[in-house]
């Protein structure tokens, strides 16, 4: 389990611990050499002091006195030891003026030796107290690290902890967030750490709830529309079962094959605005090429135009223009534009379906010679469930043609064609490519 607490904590420890294991090395030797600096101090201020002393008579009286850790030895000019304070041990000789350590087979001893009026006074020490004396010295110096450290760590812990309460304080009010409340988090007073955190968790919140409200009145929108065609199909169905004879009986039954076609359409139309909404389609986005599109849009309309004598073609395409996107998507996108024109186009019309690129962006239009779209109406007839008094669709094809266009991050205006009709234009940024 990843735990920032956890990991703050342990790098923290874990740095701290290197210091001051860093640290008190460093106390350590220089505890070390400052005790090994005042043990040659002393043995040369020992030294110094026998300078007036008078060494007549036996070296045998300070012999055996186990404590004392120094051994002091005077020879005379003809060297000729004067005095010995331990006779029956091996020790060191004498091999230089100063500061010496030499080794015995007792171990290293650390010397000094003086000359004065002709004698020479050496005092030695043996390194093994010296270094156990040292040790304690410094040891002495880590102790306050040692104390200090299960202390740091208990004050690190608590200032973690601090440190991490605004995070705290924003998984608490995430918790309290429900279906029915997405309020805003309070991001004014979050440190400046958390804040993109909190903004970002605001800005998701609030794309949570404008998908939900969508959801809420797609799903109200629908039952509405649905409920329309289902009454007509029950009634119907009664004028069937009361007909009196077969030509009513006919009649009946051409009202309610009409009534279903129109039924399923709304519910295709509704699964294909389903499928485009964000989150819902899956597809992955591959090179389009739009002149590809145009023509197997029109060849799939070609038949219901030449039905009603409307001339429906390809006007201008560009091989070039090429978006990355989902074909079948953008495939019912143009579809129902051409379906659009074609509901609207008078008997013997034009349609014309251009694409290509202008402007840094490529485009793929349909024009049409009907009766076109007051500019006022234009953004609405986008919305869901939106018809114009003279149209009798579901009023979902323009909505299906935004939200692909949307999912594509391409735009979708309304203008007028040179025919004086409809010209519906979409722009898809060539940086997607």
């Amino acid at each position: 389990m990843n735990s920032i607490r956890r990991n703050l904590l342990v790098a923290l420890l874990g740095a701290l611990c290197a210091a001051m294991l860093l640290g008190g090395w460093a106390t350590y030797r220089a505890a070390w050499n400052e005790a090994g600096e005042l043990f040659d101090y002393h043995l040369r201020q020992i030294a110094l002091s026998l300078r007036d002393q008078r060494f007549e008579g036996s070296a045998e009286r300070l012999a055996g006195d186990g404590n004392l850790d120094y051994v002091i030895r005077v020879w005379d000019r003809d060297g000729l030891t004067m005095f010995y304070s331990r006779p029956h041990d091996a020790l060191p000789e004498l091999t230089q003026l100063g500061y010496s350590t030499t080794a015995t087979k007792e171990g290293a001893w650390r010397l000094y030796a003086i000359q004065y009026h002709g004698q020479t006074i050496a005092v030695a020490q043996p390194m093994r107290v010296r270094d156990r004396r040292a040790a304690e010295a410094a040891w002495q110096s880590l102790e306050p690290f040692l104390i200090m450290l299960p202390i740091l760590g208990l004050l690190i812990w608590c200032l973690v902890g601090w440190g991490l309460r605004p995070l705290d304080r924003l998984a608490r009010s995430v918790r309290t967030r429900t279906p029915d409340r997405l309020d805003p988090l309070p991001a004014e007073e979050a440190p400046e750490e958390v804040k993109p955190l909190a903004d970002s968790l605001n800005d998701l919140l609030e794309r949570l709830k404008t998908a939900l409200d969508a959801q809420r009145a797609f799903v109200a929108d629908a039952a509405h529309e649905l409920r329309t065609p289902l009454a007509a199909l029950q009634l119907q169905a009664q004028l069937v079962e009361r007909a009196q004879s077969d030509a009513e009986r006919r009649a009946a039954l051409g009202d309610m094959k009409e009534g279903l076609r129109r039924a399923a359409h709304g519910v295709r139309q509704l699964l294909t605005l389903a499928r485009q909404e964000p989150g819902a389609a899956e597809a992955r986005f591959a090179p389009v090429r739009l002149a590809w599109l145009a023509r197997e849009s029109v060849a799939g309309h070609s038949a219901l135009a030449a039905a009603r004598r409307i001339d429906l073609g390809v006007s201008h395409s560009e091989e070039d223009a090429v978006i990355s996107g989902d074909a079948d998507a953008l495939k019912i996108l143009l579809d129902n534009l051409i379906a659009n024109a074609l509901r609207h186009a008078p008997e013997g019309g034009r349609i014309d379906v251009a694409c290509g690129t202008r402007d840094g962006a490529a485009y793929c239009e349909v024009a049409d010679d009907g009766p076109g779209i007051p500019p006022e109406e234009r953004e609405r007839v986008f919305d869901r469930f939106y018809r114009r008094d003279c149209e009798s669709g579901a009023g979902l094809g323009l909505a299906i043609v935004r939200t692909i266009a949307r999912r594509h991050g391409a735009t979708v205006c309304l203008l007028d064609s040179d025919a004086g009709g409809l010209l519906a234009r979409v722009e898809f940024p060539l940086g997607r490519e």
